[in-house]
This record gives C-alpha cells, structure tokens and sequence, in this order.
C-alpha cells in the first residue's frame, strides 16, 4: 500500500526496534522497519521524511560492526540516532567511541543542555532509560553537545547544518516518559511530518487496494475466529461484499464454544458467506498417541491443508485469491539479517497453502502490529470481545496438553481454561494481560476431597503481560483471586486436585508450554 508519508527505521539489531517504529506510528507517521544494509536505491524510492538508526547489541569499533552505506549520511535526510545509532556519527565524523568506565542500564537523569528542535519543551531534568556499555569521549566533526548525564558526558549530539542528531539513551520505552514528545519533535520539528496515519485512513486506503487488486474475482478465507482472521474477514467483507467466502474448520482443539460464536458472528451477524466444517474426528484420529509437540505441530498443520483444500473443492469458485491475516512482525522476522538480528522463524500463516493450492496472496495487514489490528477491528465493529481476545496458537488447545491428546482430556483442560478466563474477566484483569490460560500436565498427584483419596491431574495456570510476546512477565494475580480460581477448577471439576501457577518470564521460558 503506498503512504504519502513515511519514516524509516533501519535496523541494527536492537531487542526495542519495533517499539520504535510504534511510537512512530502512534504519533501518526506511518513507519517502515528494514535492515541496516538496506540499499541506497530502494531508501530513495521511499522517499523518507526521516530515518531513525536503531540501538544494537555491538560495538561500533568491533570488527563486523554493522554499518549503512556512506552514502546514507549524504542523502540530505534528516537522521536520529538512538544508542548505537549515535556511535555510527562518531564512527562517521572522526568522533571517538570508548568502553564506559561505567556501563548504564536503567533509569538515569538526562540533563539538558539545549532546548531547542529536539529537546523543545522538555524539562530541565528528565528521566531516560540507557542501555550501553560505550561512550562517546571525542565529540564527531560538525556536531556539537545537547544534553549530558552524570556518567556520560556527551548524551545527546546534534549537527544541525545536516539535521542530524544522536542521542545515548532510548526514547521509544515507557521508561523514558517525556521519550514521546522527543520523537514527535524530531518528526514535526526536524522533518517536517504532518501525521497522517491512522487507522480510518488505513480502513479507506485498503477497501480501495483490495478492490482495484481483486476486481471480479473470488477469495478464499480461512476464518480461525482468532482477532487477525476476524477483523480480515470483515474488513474484506466491506470490499468485496459476496465475492469472500470464508472457511472455518473446527479442529477440535478450540476454546471453549468458540466454534458456535465464529458461526454467529460471522453468518448470523456480518452475513459472511461461512462453510462450518467439524472435522474434530479427523484431527484426534491423527493425533491418537502422539505426545512430541513439534510432531502434533506438523500433524494438525498437514491435516488444516488436506481438510481446507478439499472443502475449496467443493465451493463455487474458482478462487484466484487466498486472504491471510500476516502482521507486520511476522514480515520483519521472516527476512534474514545479516549481522546483529536473527531470524527468529519463518512465518507461514496458513502452512504453505499458497505454493500447494497456486493461489495469489492478499495480506493487508502485513504492515500492521497487532494493536492495529485491533483498532481496525473496533472502527469496523468487530464485537470487543473478538477484538480484545487473548493470542491463541495455531495448534490450539493440543500444544497445552503435555502429552497425548484424547477428547476427555481436551474437555477437561476447555473447561479448566473457561474457568480461569471467566474469573479474570469478573476481576478486570483480562485486558491487562496479554495472554492467560490453562496447561494439562502429564502428572497426577495425590489429594483429598472429603473422607477420600484422590490421585488425579494436575493444571498449571499461564498469565503474562507483554508488549508484543516477544518478551513477558508473568502477570502478577492478586492471591485471592488466584485462591478462588483455584477453588473452582478443583471443585467443579472431576478429575483435577491441584492447581499451581507459572511464575515464570520470557526469557528464559516460553509463553507457551510447548
């Protein structure tokens, strides 16, 4: 989709890259994230209002550092950069990079020396977040100091001829608060953005791109009742009208009656043209007695295709077009780095369809995070509680049963699971967190309920806060709430005696058990 304004953001392998591209977006300046390699040439057809150069977890003076072509700094475009990004001017401009006497991370007070352009109307005194083990010790060629702290003497630099500026600390982070205000300075001030992006305008442009792209044809939609498939199918829906037919096939791994709301909602309410496809029996069929989850992974994935091919067969077509709900994250971690960031997985939606089925790709939301989507999802009136639904794996409710999966157990753990969102939900605590739910373990205990014995399964309650589930922290539950939760699962529930719950972050665990 093409945007009258944007900002680049290049990348150096900093853990806070897509916060920044956020914040960016946040202030109404659409926002694009690539490699620091990223050629001269496609950085010129962008036609960027600014560049930000990210922070990264190497040193400048290091051997395979990773720098951005020369020309980058001759381009004429107004630059920022955050922490290593301030290293590349000194590295640039004959400035002189050192190991820190001291390293700072953490919270620590920036002072300011100049309140002009970037700094306009921030306080004398204010609270930033540093991360880095280097300092700048000889000031880059042309650039002179703006702003201090006690453990590095030159914080912030600013060449303003070329309106280029660094600055030590991190101000995409919560824990910098007037950070937003200093980014909306170097977008409005230094380069002279308007801010004209915005979810609605993203609404009006897509509906125009997805009619001009699709034109009288059909498209195939795989309808999982997840926030990315449902706010799609409704936006596609408001495009296109009759020509998107979507599937939802229930795999028997869902949530508790989710299945039945997909079908209201979508059918009954959006009147969506729905194929329900039940194929529960074919997914625990296959998956009888196998307990490795990377095996039920690619189980429950080949049987997805074998059941949707079959069902698009069936439909009046012919379907030209596949609909995916692809987020921006899941585009910037498919593309290999070289150099400071990894790929963390190759991202395939819908598990290979496209090259198996030779449809042509309609994915709208790969420039979006999902905090978009969900915006999108409000303005378009997808119902809140679709909208504000917690992230659910692929493999569903399968990939938390440690073990083998059989219908008695998935039961179990659905009720559990309901059990556990319905008392988050009567506390107001399910919005505050990202993600919560129930793991079945493989492990029965021994416990007592009246005057007898019992040895049965033990649950593990999941909840974490986190920004993007890239990183979390396990949600701190008040200790009545988690006693009550507990009360109800063990005394509802035949079959469970013992509830314990995960206190642990990412890293080192996953958010997931498997």
């Amino acid at each position: 989709m093409e945007h009258t304004q944007s900002l680049l953001v290049l990348d150096f392998g900093s853990q806070y890259t897509q916060l920044i591209a956020r914040r960016v977006r946040e202030l109404g300046v659409y926002s694009e994230i690539h490699p620091f390699h990223y050629s001269l040439e496609h950085i010129k057809k962008l036609h960027p209002v600014g560049i930000i150069l990210s922070g990264g977890p190497m040193s400048v003076y290091e051997q395979d550092a990773p720098k951005p072509d020369p020309g980058l700094f001759e381009l004429g475009i107004p630059l920022l950069g955050i922490c290593y990004g301030l290293q590349l001017f000194a590295d640039r401009y004959n400035g002189k990079v050192n190991s820190a006497a001291r390293r700072e991370y953490g919270k620590s007070d920036l002072q300011i020396d100049d309140h002009h352009d970037l700094f306009a109307g921030i306080s004398d005194t204010t609270s930033v977040w540093m991360s880095h083990g280097d300092a700048l010790s000889r000031l880059p060629d042309g650039f002179e100091p703006i702003a201090h702290s006690h453990n590095a003497p030159i914080c912030a630099v600013r060449n303003q001829n070329k309106k280029m500026f660094g600055v030590q600390f991190h101000p995409e982070v919560v824990h910098t608060p007037e950070g937003k205000k200093i980014l909306s300075n170097f977008l409005f001030t230094v380069c002279g953005a308007t801010g004209n992006w915005s979810s609605a305008s993203f609404i009006e442009q897509a509906e125009k791109g997805i009619r001009a792209t699709v034109g009288s044809s059909n498209v195939l939609c795989a309808l999982s009742g997840g926030v990315d498939s449902s706010v799609l199918a409704v936006l596609l829906h408001r495009a296109i009208g009759q020509q998107l037919h979507c599937v939802h096939i229930n795999n028997g791994l869902m949530r508790k009656n989710e299945s039945d709301q997909v079908v209201k909602t979508f059918r009954d309410t959006f009147h969506i043209n729905l194929t329900y496809v039940d194929a529960t029996e074919t997914f625990l069929s296959r998956l009888a007695g196998v307990s490795e989850p990377e095996k039920k992974r690619k189980i429950i994935g080949k049987t997805f295709i074998d059941i949707f091919e079959e069902e698009a067969k069936k439909l009046n077509g012919p379907f030209e077009y596949l609909a995916q709900g692809t987020l921006y994250p899941d585009v910037i971690e498919s593309v290999s780095f070289k150099g400071p960031s990894v790929t963390i997985k190759t991202h395939h939606n819908v598990g290979g369809l496209p090259e198996k089925m030779n449809f042509k790709l309609i994915e709208p939301f790969r420039e979006l995070f999902k905090d978009e989507v969900r915006n999108i999802g409000n303005l378009l009136g997808v119902p809140s509680e679709l909208v504000g639904r917690h992230p659910f794996p692929g493999p569903g409710l399968a990939v938390r049963i440690l073990g083998d999966v059989t219908k008695e157990k998935l039961s179990l753990l659905r009720e559990a699971d309901d059990i556990f969102i319905q008392e988050l939900k009567r506390s107001h605590l399910y919005d505050k967190i990202w993600q919560a739910f129930v793991v079945l373990l493989p492990i029965r205990s021994v416990g007592v309920m009246g005057d007898g014995r019992t040895y049965e399964n033990a649950v593990a309650l999941r909840a974490v806060t986190s920004v993007d589930g890239m990183t979390a922290d396990w949600a701190q539950i008040p200790n009545d709430v988690l006693a009550h939760i507990s009360n109800r699962i063990t005394n509802e529930l035949r079959g469970i005696n013992r509830v314990v719950y995960d206190i642990s972050s990412k890293p080192p665990a996953t958010i997931e058990w498997e």
